[in-house]
């Protein structure tokens, strides 16, 4: 009788409708999340290489160089040719940074055990392969650069130029309506 008396008392509280506020846990000295302890701090939020400035930006590509040239180039870089250049200076070509940035971002991602056993196979098909195709193409951002290991070469292509539309702002800014040259009447 007086365990069936202890089960109802049991059954009651657990029915009744919780008290507000956090309830003791007795998971909580063990900080498991979502058992009464508190919540794991978040982790930064990622951003952009070509975001970042100064000191900040010069931390994230010393890390990033030292996966390429430890990691990246060694396991994947294969062999440099014209169909697959490469730069030894690649830090100094922007789109390859920022290129090669969202790849490690998404390597760190996807090596994660919470991108489970399929989360490096990932990586290789949605990441690696498209982002090297597009930095090696013979036509790519370092298709000026080395082509031979025997004959490192490295330089900058020049980029499209500006718009119309920036050309304009420019041109207004420098010079001001009603503003002409010595002796040209004003408008």
């Amino acid at each position: 009788m007086e365990q069936s008396a202890q089960q109802a008392r049991q059954l009651d509280h657990l029915a009744s409708t919780p008290t507000p506020g956090p309830a003791p846990s007795p998971f909580a000295a063990f900080g498991m999340p979502g058992l009464g302890g508190p919540a794991p701090a978040a982790p930064p939020e990622p951003r952009p290489i070509l975001e970042l400035e100064g000191e900040e930006y010069e931390d994230e590509l010393d890390a990033l160089s030292d996966w390429v040239d430890d990691f990246l180039m060694p396991v994947y870089g294969a062999e440099v040719t014209t169909a697959a250049p490469w730069c030894l200076q690649w830090q100094e070509h922007d789109d390859v940074v920022a290129w090669l940035h969202a790849l490690w971002l998404a390597y760190q991602q996807h090596k994660d055990p919470e991108a489970g056993l399929s989360g490096l196979f990932v990586w290789h098909r949605d990441f690696l392969t498209h982002a090297l195709a597009a930095i090696r193409a013979p036509g790519g951002p370092l298709s000026a650069c080395m082509t031979s290991p025997d004959r490192p070469a490295h330089r900058l292509l020049p980029g499209p130029p500006p718009s119309a539309r920036t050309e304009k702002t420019n041109t207004a800014v420098t010079d001001p309506p009603g503003l002409g040259e010595p002796g040209e009447p004003a408008s």
